[in-house]
């Protein structure tokens, strides 16, 4: 085998003897008890900086982090009791991303990496290498392998287990994975995987910790999908050595099990370990426990109401210790924001017009069926989930098995509805589409989050290639909403279009409708939409001095751009991405002096701009344009930020980056 090259770990070390809050756990074998980070006040951490990121704007996490507090603190004090040689013993790496900034506080506490509880109330800004899920490409001194997607991490863990094993090191992988993650097919296959190539001899030691509370985003599993029972009685026959049914919340119990299944996978490394731990989503917190998604997101609004919250998890306001409670005061008192103006239009999600359309079509006899992954709360699904129970079906944490199971659906007389974060609808479901068009069973897929719209969460959330990803597969039509009042005309439009099709003998397409996250206006110009035309939201006539074409959430820049500007500009919506250009457009862009402004949320390879680019001059001629100029993400990945707005700041995307290029 030849030699590695050398890469250094830039992995930090604990810098404190012991947590700065802390008790005791007992590990059997070192026969001594060790000083861990105090669980409870982890999880009164996570919920301060939890109030930090919402009273920025920001969604946030409780229910995965507030699960895994005690397996966190004894697997991180285990592994931290060999000082600052600890990342030559372990790879510590976790899959549950939304759960980070349960490891956030961890780490703070023992100041690993220079982290400190100061740190942490900057947690999902644009400001904090503490983003939404754990990205090394911002902190890379205290992630070692990125993480958001669930089941993306398993495998990876798996490659760093093969390469300590080539390179003779008596390193130990261990992987945290939550119950959820483990419905992902990536996930599944690292499962079969691990076993079998350990049992060759071919793995370090491995060990896997599950975190098992039956809960994912949008209500209990085995009521919402089914029962992962089966999947986690099956490790054993896949070669595991599972340890089952343990408290997750006994830490002394917990400690124990850790100690044994890591001292299990050295002496037998052939025969890697499953630790399943058997955990309560929002632990601590009775409203969080007892929510349907055991406060997978976080259950306060106020900082009024957060005391209470950290009082019940300390069991009393006497044991919250002085530094939680000094952050808890200075979020009471810290005035309130003033709400903005009314604004004239009234604004509200995209997914409210997707929703409405699909329900008045279901009801008008349409034989819609949705096919979920778990995400239809965010999607716009969920209303049309509620009316019609009977029609609604959910496969679990698992999008390329949602869209081939649609395209099965679509076979048999069917319109199948499928529903993710575009991120994961154009990675994980971009093949499965391809092999519905080729087996002629087309599906309509609602992809919401599009380009910075999950601000929040970070990059691995960040779809900043959608277009890209599904434009150039054959058959396949993408849609770009910008409003409610658009999703509906358009949904509705390419609904009727489908049983048309399928009435006349034809396959119809299939439809990839992108939609953002934040609240817009439902309406920018008074009137219908049609798929074919592009939306004139601003026409300059013959004193435009340039044609600004946007699409989907850039369209309040484009618009903002255009009302800051001295003379005037026209301004062009474009629904159909991949679709041609209306024959007005040529002549608006004359109007305009051939000036051409292309304003996107997506990397400028292959996205709107180059596929705009390519159609105009084959409709039109190269001469149309005299001038163009693209404004688009320059190749490099998002980061958390509190709005899109600051990402599109950033990335020179935003109001003032247009009016700048015109």
């Amino acid at each position: 085998m030849s030699k590695p090259l050398n890469i250094s770990n830039p992995l930090g070390s604990p810098k404190l003897q012991q947590p700065l809050l802390s008790k005791e756990a007992f590990f059997p074998v070192l026969g001594e008890k060790l000083m861990v980070a105090d669980p409870d006040s982890v999880r009164s951490l996570v919920s301060l900086m939890d109030m930090e990121a919402v009273l920025g704007g920001a969604a946030s996490h409780f229910g995965g982090p507030a699960a895994l507090a005690e397996i966190n603190s004894a697997l991180y004090a285990y592994a931290y009791k060999n000082g600052d040689d600890w990342k030559n013993h372990f790879n510590l790496i976790n899959d549950a991303g939304h759960c980070e900034n349960g490891l956030y506080a961890l780490k703070a506490l023992y100041n690993f990496a220079g982290l400190e509880i100061e740190d942490l109330k900057k947690f999902r800004s644009i400001e904090s290498p503490l983003t939404g899920h754990g990205e090394v490409h911002v902190f890379k001194e205290g992630v070692q392998l990125s993480n958001g997607p669930l089941g993306s991490s398993v495998a990876q863990a798996q490659g760093l287990s093969l390469g300590d094993k080539i390179n003779k090191t008596d390193r130990v992988t261990v992987l945290t994975l939550s119950d959820g993650g483990a419905m992902e097919g990536e996930a599944r296959e690292a499962l079969a995987s691990i076993p079998g190539m350990a049992s060759k001899g071919d793995l370090n030691p491995f060990v896997l910790i599950i975190s098992d509370n039956n809960t994912k985003l949008s209500h209990r599993i085995d009521e919402d999908s089914f029962s992962m029972k089966p999947t986690f009685d099956s490790l054993e026959t896949l070669g595991w050595n599972v340890f089952k049914d343990i408290d997750g919340h006994d830490l002394n119990t917990v400690a124990e099990q850790i100690e044994a299944g890591v001292l299990a996978a050295k002496k037998d490394p052939t025969k890697p370990v499953a630790l399943h731990f058997k955990t309560i989503k929002g632990y601590g917190f009775k409203k969080a426990m007892e929510s349907n998604s055991g406060g997978h997101g976080f259950p306060i609004k106020s900082p009024s109401d957060l005391r209470s919250m950290i009082e019940e998890i300390h069991q009393g306001s006497s044991a919250i210790p002085e530094v939680i409670n000094t952050w808890l005061k200075n979020l009471e008192d810290r005035p309130k924001k003033e709400s903005g103006s009314t604004p004239i239009v009234k604004k509200e999600k995209i997914q409210v017009g997707v929703a409405n359309a699909l329900i008045d079509l279901k009801k008008e006899g349409f034989p819609l069926v949705s096919v979920s992954s778990d995400l239809y709360g965010s999607t716009g699904l969920g209303a049309f989930r509620k009316e019609f129970p009977e029609s609604s079906y959910d496969v679990g944490i698992a999008e390329s098995n949602m869209v081939s199971v649609a395209a099965g659906l679509s076979k048999t007389g069917h319109i199948p509805l499928v529903d993710t974060f575009a991120q994961f609808g154009v990675t994980k479901g971009a093949l499965p589409i391809v092999m519905a068009n080729l087996s002629e069973g087309p599906v309509l897929a609602f992809f919401s989050h599009t380009g910075f719209q999950d601000a929040a969460d970070g990059a691995s959330h960040q779809a900043l290639t959608y277009f890209s990803k599904v434009s150039s597969i054959p058959n396949t039509d993408v849609v770009s909403l910008s409003c409610s009042t658009e999703a509906y005309d358009i949904v509705t439009e390419v609904v009727k279009k489908f049983k048309t099709d399928i009435e006349a003998g034809k396959t119809p397409n299939s439809t990839v409708f992108f939609l953002g996250r934040e609240n817009f206006p439902q309406y920018y110009v008074e009137g219908g939409y049609k798929l074919s035309e592009e939306k004139v939201l601003i026409d300059g006539g013959g004193e435009s001095k340039a044609l600004i074409l946007t699409t989907g959430s850039l369209v309040p820049q484009a618009l903002e751009a255009a009302e800051k500007y001295k003379d005037k500009v026209t301004v062009v919506s474009k629904t159909h991405i991949n679709g041609n250009f209306n024959s007005n457009f040529k002549e608006l862009l004359e109007k305009s002096k051939g000036n051409l402004i292309v304003a996107e949320d997506h990397q400028k390879i292959s996205g709107f701009g180059a596929f705009a680019l390519m159609k105009i001059t084959e409709q039109f001629g190269v001469k149309t344009i005299k001038s163009f100029k693209h404004l688009g993400v320059k190749g490099n990945f998002g980061r958390s930020a509190y709005s899109a707005t600051e990402l599109y700041k950033q990335n020179g995307i935003d109001a003032d980056a247009i009016l700048e290029s015109i």
